[in-house]
């Protein structure tokens, strides 16, 4: 069976949440997301409230709790606010369960019909690390833009610029990267991508280790990250102590100009980490000539790098939540395939400095 058409895309990455509303308030005001969609009492829905939204294709979901016995709010208990679902649009389930079973990897959930006035949409469940799902949905039977259960929302497209989810980061324990990438490499048919040790992403105090699973030429990336010894609590640590268990760290939002996102997102008031000057004193010399204005980037903390098929420019925000664990990186990609090697110290000491602050390091 040919694998190369199993999977299409990332469909929507879902929240637990501990206010929905808030949540959905929060990313439409600062973040640009446009609300979409509603479920909820009003909907027929009994036991959560569920707002989705979307930004070019990328599409995020925040779900909360109207009962405390609920699984959504055991969730938020343990973890805080996260990501519980990545889910991935299929071509046709019932060939990409078949698939999955024949490897012998990962052991999925049944086929499931949901219907609504749209359709019927066929879906099945796959458990990854620590409590977070892959939910695999066939649309070919579905036709409307909102899920079964959901109303259309009227709102104002207030944009900033984002084109889709370029890549999803989770976190896992010390010596658990290499079995969950043969769960997506040998379970589910994706390609070890690129990997990085501890030699490429450290600092004087902590370091990581990280592989990059993709599927489809980069249509589904998702890197791996696990803690690695060094002399003080790496982030990946802290992140595991404050979430209890691993999880998506943070979600790459794609622009095709990172200087106006990032511009209006600063002024709807999203704190990003800094970058010392320093690192822009040599930035021309280690990534070659850029398009961009050097002095603008040294405005916004914007990172560069560049790989072998062009460069990439990133920047990354503080922590959305209360708990240090889920952050946002926005990226734009010249033609570069990379995640951004040569800023991985700089990023780093910035995210250490902050570690710093709330006694962890």
């Amino acid at each position: 069976m040919s694998t190369d058409s199993l999977f299409n895309s990332v469909d929507s990455i879902e929240f637990y949440v501990g206010s929905a509303k808030q949540w959905a308030y929060f990313h439409e005001k600062a973040m640009g997301f446009k609300l979409v969609g509603y479920s909820g009492p009003e909907t027929g829905v009994r036991d959560r409230t569920s707002y989705l939204m979307q930004q070019g294709d990328a599409r995020l979901m925040f779900t909360g709790f109207l009962y405390r016995q609920s699984e959504i709010s055991r969730h938020v208990e343990l973890h805080g606010d996260g990501v519980k679902d990545i889910s991935i649009d299929v071509s046709d389930i019932n060939d990409t369960i078949s698939f999955i079973k024949e490897n012998g990897v990962v052991n999925p959930g049944i086929v499931a019909k949901q219907r609504g006035e749209g359709g019927i949409i066929s879906k099945a469940e796959l458990k990854t690390f620590g409590d977070t799902v892959h939910t695999l949905r066939d649309y070919g039977e579905w036709d409307s833009e909102l899920p079964p259960g959901f109303k259309e929302m009227k709102s104002v497209d207030n944009s900033l610029g984002v084109k889709k989810v370029d890549h999803v980061v989770g976190n896992v324990e010390e010596n658990k990267m290499d079995p969950w990438v043969s769960y997506y490499v040998k379970g589910l048919g994706f390609n070890t991508f690129m990997s990085f040790d501890d030699k490429d992403i450290s600092t004087k105090y902590s370091a990581l280790k990280s592989k990059v699973v993709e599927y489809g030429g980069g249509k589904i990336v998702f890197p791996i990250n696990e803690p690695a010894l060094g002399l003080k609590k790496s982030q990946i640590q802290e992140y595991l102590d404050y979430y209890e268990t691993p999880g998506v760290q943070h979600i790459a939002l794609g622009t095709d100009d990172i200087i106006e996102t990032v511009r209006k997102l600063k002024a709807n008031g999203i704190q990003f980490l800094e970058t010392p000057g320093s690192y822009y004193d040599e930035l021309e010399d280690r990534v070659g000539k850029i398009d961009e204005d050097l002095d603008v980037l040294r405005e916004l903390n914007i990172l560069v790098d560049r790989d072998d098929q062009g460069y990439l420019l990133q920047i990354f925000t503080q922590p959305i939540g209360d708990r240090p664990t889920f952050f946002y990186e926005v990226i734009q990609r010249k033609g570069a395939t990379s995640f951004g090697k040569g800023n991985f110290k700089a990023l780093f000491e910035s995210i250490e400095r902050e570690q710093e602050k709330r006694g962890n390091l």
